[in-house]
């Protein structure tokens, strides 16, 4: 289906892309298109304007914070964190859960930042942005401000990230022991029907799953668990008992019900033995 007529801006600042977007109450943000472009095309958005964030090549930096940890431009493309040697130093999992999104064409195109913001509860990056405990950075009209993760993702295609507002950075703290990530995906290519990430921290865990409700579920309990254990094999396993009965995930024509809270378990599983592998 074609796009419906639509205002384009492409600004050339950031202030200027705030500005847009502050203006315009039906303003939209585009930033790879991946998501966005389909979901004009389907009508289920109508933008009166798209803003164009392809110039602004202040949000695609990625480096290193002063303690040691990683930030992330909101517009830096998968492929860059895939090639990114400040990635693969500090945080790895970043790049490797980036390489496993799409095609060559989508990482190309497609930016963390979009990923994030689209909010789409079988998109990679949410449950590992809560896992890792990153921070994000959104600036309005009136200045920034921060928010964690956790509370970023308030519900399907909804952020922390509201009108007149745009997401910058991501940044996400010096690792600890060990990161790992598990998914089984709608094909090689395809977003997941279950995902689970994981960090290994002095003392314990965070984990989080992502497909099972409308934003990434922590994994609390098996979080306590593991808080203190040494974390081998018997132990994760017997971590993740009981896990799937404590979610409430949707059934689809990819899965059931019983099979999300079934592949739950056995992601959190290999996320955190993907993680201890790396300890």
């Amino acid at each position: 289906m074609l796009l419906r007529e639509v205002e384009y801006a492409r600004p050339a600042s950031v202030d200027d892309a705030i500005r847009l977007l502050s203006e315009h109450p039906n303003a939209r943000a585009l930033a790879g298109g991946q998501t966005l472009v389909n979901v004009m095309k389907a009508r289920a958005a109508a933008p009166d304007i798209l803003v164009d964030l392809n110039r602004l090549d202040d949000l695609r930096s990625v480096g290193v914070t002063p303690d040691g940890g990683l930030e992330l431009g909101a517009m830096a493309t998968y492929t860059q964190l895939v090639g990114s040697p400040e990635v693969h130093s500090t945080r790895p999992i970043v790049a490797e859960v980036a390489s496993q999104i799409a095609d060559v064409q989508v990482r190309n195109r497609g930016t963390i930042g979009g990923n994030v913001c689209s909010a789409d509860p079988t998109n990679h990056f949410l449950p590992l942005m809560v896992a890792l405990d990153a921070t994000m950075t959104i600036a309005g009209v009136d200045g920034q401000r921060t928010v964690p993760a956790e509370q970023f993702f308030l519900g399907v295609y909804f952020t922390a990230a509201g009108p007149g507002e745009l997401l910058t950075r991501i940044t996400i703290p010096p690792a600890r022991r060990g990161d790992g990530f598990a998914a089984v995906p709608i094909g090689a290519d395809g977003t997941c029907i279950v995902n689970a990430a994981a960090t290994l921290e002095e003392g314990g865990a965070r984990i989080a799953i992502g497909c099972v409700a409308a934003t990434p579920v922590r994994a609390t309990e098996m979080e306590s668990v593991l808080s203190g254990a040494d974390v081998s094999d018997e132990r994760i396993s017997e971590a993740a008992r009981g896990l799937g009965a404590s979610l409430d995930p949707p059934s689809d024509v990819h899965a059931s019900a019983d099979y999300r809270r079934h592949l739950a378990e056995v992601c959190a599983v290999r996320a955190v033995r993907h993680a201890a592998g790396r300890s």
